[in-house]
């Protein structure tokens, strides 16, 4: 059965396709001849060739009623009026309405001279019914008259209410777009103004603690913490405006490896240190490189032994995950972004990033750096 979303993600003219076709066979059937639209009050007439034809004129052409409306209405029209004119009466003048309310929908250029034309040529369709000794008043022709232009109103509705939708939603994004930049302004505000800030006056005071060496070289290492801490969070606030940032909590590594295990990939995994509270994005990036890297094992070397090896230094983070006997490299979409991303995501940082062949297998090596401690 087709989803309701790939449906959507068809071209137009296959959506409107069955609906052409169902008003074209339910012309045919015997039982519903000479029960279409009687405009005029002529004599029914028996279906003949031109019937046929008639038929097929009025109803295929929905098939591009959205992509090429206004044709569509022009080829309906005249074959609704053949067919009142004929005295055939077909289901498929059903198809007359649909027209008018594709074409009030998305016709965007000429509409008013369309309406105008298009009521022309019904004041010239019921002339010539008349003369053909049509036995319809003129209150039915202006009833029927009525009809059409309210299935036009129709699509017009639907028109507007669409144009409104979207200027709302581009207000919506407007609104958005400022609110975001105002509190990217402020963050950037806060963290810039803050540490720098610090840094100036402790540069300052350095300038005169040069005859007390100690004082002098615990300032100057206060003044590298401070960079240092500007940098994490700059290199934070940076990771957030990302798109492919994601605000869910970074896993943890045994349950991941616990998964691999269980999956069929033997896996041996060793830490070394405890991770720090301001390792800031640190942590979740090297929880990606391991993510990665085991999809990659998993795909490419289903069933080697596999090491993860994490420690958790003062400064940094160094992750690196080998698989004996992998036959690619190729990246892997463990992450969404793959070895190229993981890259991207460790440079950042500020970090270094390595995956290639060494001895038999295939290693993945990263250092990022996680700012100083607090």
């Amino acid at each position: 059965m087709i989803s309701l979303q790939r449906w959507r993600g068809w071209d137009v003219r296959v959506q409107d396709a069955p609906l052409a076709l169902l008003l074209a066979l339910g012309s045919v059937v015997p039982a519903l001849h000479d029960k279409g639209t009687q405009l005029g009050g002529l004599p029914n007439r028996p279906f003949d060739l031109l019937a046929i034809a008639v038929i097929a004129f009025e109803c295929l052409p929905l098939v591009v009623r959205r992509k090429w409306p206004l044709l569509c209405l022009v080829v309906v029209s005249i074959a609704f009026a053949v067919d009142q004119l004929r005295g055939y009466h077909t289901v498929a003048g059903t198809a007359l309405p649909i027209a008018l309310i594709s074409a009030g929908l998305h016709v965007s250029r000429h509409r008013r001279a369309t309406v105008i034309a298009l009521t022309a040529g019904y004041a010239g369709l019921a002339v010539a019914l008349q003369l053909r000794g049509a036995t319809e008043g003129v209150a039915g022709f202006v009833t029927f008259y009525l009809a059409i232009a309210a299935a036009w109103g129709v699509g017009a509705w639907l028109r507007l209410s669409r144009e409104a939708e979207a200027e709302r939603r581009r207000h919506v994004a407007a609104a958005t777009r400022v609110a975001e930049r105002t509190t990217i302004a402020r963050e950037l505000h806060d963290v810039v103004t803050h540490h720098v800030t610090a840094m100036v006056v402790q540069a300052e005071a350095a300038r005169y603690l040069t005859a007390a060496p100690e004082r002098l070289d615990q300032t100057l290492r206060t003044i590298t913490d401070t960079g240092r801490r500007s940098l994490t969070d700059l290199r934070h606030l940076l990771d957030l405006l990302n798109p492919d940032h994601s605000t869910e909590s970074v896993g943890d590594l045994r349950t991941l490896v616990e998964q691999t295990r269980l999956a069929g990939q033997p896996v041996e995994f060793a830490e070394e240190g405890e991770s720090t509270r301001d390792a800031g994005s640190a942590e979740a990036v090297a929880y990606r490189v391991v993510q990665e890297a085991l999809t990659n094992a998993l795909k490419y070397a289903h069933g080697n032994p596999t090491n993860v090896y994490v420690r958790y230094g003062e400064r940094d983070i160094t992750v690196e995950v080998g698989t004996e006997g992998a036959k690619s490299s190729a990246p892997v979409g463990g992450s969404g972004r793959g070895l190229a991303g993981l890259r991207e995501r460790v440079d950042v940082l500020g970090g270094e990033f390595s995956a290639g062949r060494r001895d038999g297998g295939f290693v993945v090596r990263a250092r990022i750096p996680a700012g100083s401690p607090a």
